[in-house]
């Protein structure tokens, strides 16, 4: 770390869900982390997002869900990022981490700003966080993501990190394989399941489907291929998926997007649960093959890795978590990245989106 001074450092999560999240919520397992992760490296923290959010983190204060927009609703988001900023810069931050996609205009906030961008770089952002990496930190979850937009400026690749300690090692001794997610076709359970089935291994399959697409896509392709085998049980709050993870042979993940980090990943290597994923996004930098799990470009190839993975060692699934993906790492690359901007004095801050 850059500095050991004790800094306030304020963080802004979407407002959408609670950290930690009641289910499915990859952002706020991440912001749940950080800001605990910040508690205990002794710094003052404050957090404002979903008003039900229960962290150890000064409130600074929350807009009513019931006057929210659906997920991704632009209008929600300004009027959280504005008010989240206002009370920023009142309760005095030296540093203000964003997590949302939007963020101030210049005249709301002497603090120097950090955004972490959770999402792919594609052609609609990229143009974006160009902008914003000329007046503030810009900060990647993995190499692949940042590779993905040489030309956003960014100020480092900071890993996702969960508490290990939290998730329980497990035997794998279920005797079933699981994929857990999404309910989108570029996660990938109708390919989970027919692989599943082509080795001859059960499946058990908890994915989030509250939107729309989901359900049809879960109607129209999925639930077809559902069999005895084969069972859908609905989105895992964070206790089933612990005690599915733990039971399970192998994480089943055969991804066909480039996604910025994978989560789901790192959490089942906790549980000593090894990997098995398509080498896309950041799949090749959680997944170690043949230590971990295996990366597969192919579903034959997934096929052959499932009768492999008794040969890896669950208790090196989750040291390869400790070692790289623990909170204290990621608190300790952010604290790199507040405490530059500080010992800088850099009061650079960035426009709204259109500004």
């Amino acid at each position: 770390m850059v500095t050991a001074l004790s800094h306030r450092i304020a963080v802004v999560g979407p407002p959408w869900v609670p950290v930690p999240p009641p289910a499915y919520g990859g952002t706020e397992t991440v912001l749940s982390g950080l800001l605990r992760g910040l508690r205990r490296a002794g710094h003052e923290v404050a957090y404002a997002g979903h008003p039900d959010s229960t962290v150890d983190a000064e409130p600074l204060g929350a807009i009513d869900p019931s006057h929210l927009g659906p997920i991704g609703h632009t209008l929600s988001e300004v009027a959280h990022v504005l008010q989240a900023t206002e009370a920023a810069e009142a309760w005095g931050a030296d540093i203000v981490h964003y997590h949302t996609m939007l963020v101030p205009g210049r005249d709301e906030l002497r603090a120097p700003m950090v955004i972490t961008h959770h999402g792919p770089f594609d052609a609609l952002s990229t143009p974006y966080f160009e902008r914003l990496g000329k007046r503030c930190a810009v900060v990647a979850i993995s190499s692949a993501q940042a590779a993905a937009a040489p030309s956003v400026s960014m100020a480092a690749v900071v890993h996702n990190g969960i508490d290990v300690d939290e998730w329980p090692v497990g035997a794998g001794d279920g005797d079933y394989l699981l994929f857990l997610g999404r309910m989108h076709p570029d996660k990938g359970p109708d390919r989970a399941i027919e692989i599943a089935r082509k080795a001859g291994v059960p499946l058990v399959l908890a994915a989030k489907m509250r939107e729309t697409a989901e359900r049809e896509f879960f109607e129209e392709t999925v639930q077809p291929m559902l069999h005895r085998g084969a069972t859908y049980i609905g989105e895992a709050d964070t206790v089933t998926k612990r005690r599915l993870l733990t039971g399970a042979r192998a994480l089943l993940n055969p991804i066909q997007w480039p996604e910025p980090f994978g989560m789901v990943m790192v959490e089942a290597l906790a549980c000593g649960t090894p990997v098995i994923a398509m080498p896309t996004g950041a799949a090749p930098e959680i997944v170690e093959h043949g230590a971990n799990g295996f990366l597969c470009d192919t579903a034959d190839t997934m096929v052959d890795a499932i009768a492999d993975i008794d040969r890896i060692d669950r208790q090196h699934c989750r040291a390869s978590v400790r070692q790289r993906f623990s909170i204290e790492r990621m608190v300790d690359g952010y604290l790199d990245v507040y405490g530059a901007l500080i010992d800088r004095g850099d009061r650079s801050l960035t426009v709204v989106a259109g500004d």
